[in-house]
C-alpha cells in the first residue's frame, strides 16, 4: 500500500486475495496484512490502546486510523487554501534576482527535494547570529 493511499482500498484487495488462496490461519494473515501497512499506520498501531485478536480487529483499526489520518489532511488543505498570500509589492528594498526567494520560501515539488531544501535553507543562514 502507497502511504498516503487509503487503507480501504488495501482491505479490500487484502480480501480478495485471501478469498484466492484459501484460509492460513488468522495470525499469518494479520502478520501478512500488517506487512502492507504504511508506516503511519504502524506507527499509530504501536501506541493503539486496543487489542487486536483477529484480523478483522486490525482492519477495524486500521481504517479508523486511516480515516483520521485523511480528515486531517484535508483539514490541513483547506487551512493552507484560506491563508492569505503574503502581499506582493515592489520594495523599495531591490534585491537580486538569485536571493529574492530563500530555500526556506520555495515549496519542495518532490520528497526528495525536502532535504534540499532544509539543506540549501541551513547553508544560507548558517553565517547569520541568531538571538
Amino acid at each position: 500500500m502507497k502511504e498516503g493511499g487509503h487503507v480501504s482500498l488495501y482491505i479490500a484487495d487484502f480480501r480478495r486475495l485471501v478469498s484466492r488462496i484459501g484460509d492460513w490461519g488468522e495470525r499469518p494473515l494479520i502478520h501478512h496484512f500488517r506487512k502492507g501497512l504504511p508506516s503511519r499506520i504502524l506507527d499509530q498501531l504501536t501506541s493503539h490502546p486496543s487489542r487486536i485478536d483477529s484480523l478483522q480487529d486490525l482492519m477495524d483499526i486500521t481504517m479508523e486510523l486511516d480515516t483520521r489520518y485523511h480528515e486531517r489532511q484535508n483539514e490541513k488543505s483547506h487551512h493552507q487554501e484560506k491563508k492569505p498570500e503574503a502581499s506582493k509589492s515592489s520594495s523599495s528594498h531591490p534585491q537580486n534576482s538569485s536571493s529574492s526567494m530563500s530555500a526556506c520560501d520555495s515549496k519542495p515539488k518532490h520528497k526528495h527535494d525536502s532535504q534540499n531544501t532544509i539543506n540549501q535553507w541551513y547553508s544560507q543562514d548558517t553565517t547569520k547570529t541568531w538571538i
